[in-house]
């Protein structure tokens, strides 16, 4: 008895601690999956809770799947975060490498991402906005550090657009390469890399 009690203290979990092993259930679940086959029950055995609650945390599928996708943004935010005193054509090239490894390992839950977003799904666009708007945030400012791209980027009031262009533009050569993966990942980088240089060196 005291030790099923004691596994039971183990397994409590805190409202953050609970809302992380979700969304971690959620991500693996959504990255294997596609959208639709992807059960809520299904989340909730995983997880070891009632769909109940599951539901008290997150009340639709879709404000679930926002949520992941919010994680992983974030969390993709961080490992492609700029290193000071790095040249922006290496982190460039180390950030694609990382980013499309991420692509190719979560094809279903990236499709459905912005399958939701084209279709003009609110809970995903409010996500869509916040990632894209730091993902922006993020390349701006390691542009602006350093020494071979700083000068041009204060003299050319277009870069922020450029670049917004340019995350448009990677997006949709993933879900290309996703539909039809002709190129290998490494082409796919350099392409990429190639297209916002050009677009912030001009």
């Amino acid at each position: 008895m005291a030790a099923n009690q004691g596994e039971r203290t183990r397994r409590r979990l805190s409202t953050g601690e609970r809302r992380e092993q979700l969304l971690s259930v959620g991500a693996r679940l959504f990255s294997e999956n596609p959208y639709d086959e992807v059960w809520i029950e299904q989340v909730a055995e995983i997880a070891g809770v009632s769909r109940g609650l599951l539901y008290h945390y997150f009340p639709t599928k879709r404000d679930f799947f926002a949520a992941v996708v919010e994680r992983e943004s974030e969390r993709m935010l961080r490992l492609t975060a700029a290193v000071p005193g790095i040249p922006v054509r290496e982190q460039l090239t180390a950030g694609l490498d990382t980013y499309l490894e991420y692509v190719e390992a979560h094809a279903h839950g990236y499709r459905a991402f912005h399958r939701a977003d084209a279709a003009g799904d609110q809970s995903v666009r409010r996500v869509y906005r916040r990632a894209l708007a730091a993902q922006e945030r993020q390349i701006l400012a390691a542009l602006a550090a350093d020494p071979e791209f700083g000068p041009v980027y204060g003299e050319q009031p277009g870069v922020r657009l450029a670049v917004r262009g340019w995350l448009a533009f990677t997006t949709a050569v993933c879900l290309e390469w996703l539909r039809d993966p002709e190129l290998t990942r490494r082409q796919v980088r350099d392409l990429c890399a190639r297209a916002l240089l050009g677009v912030v060196s001009v």
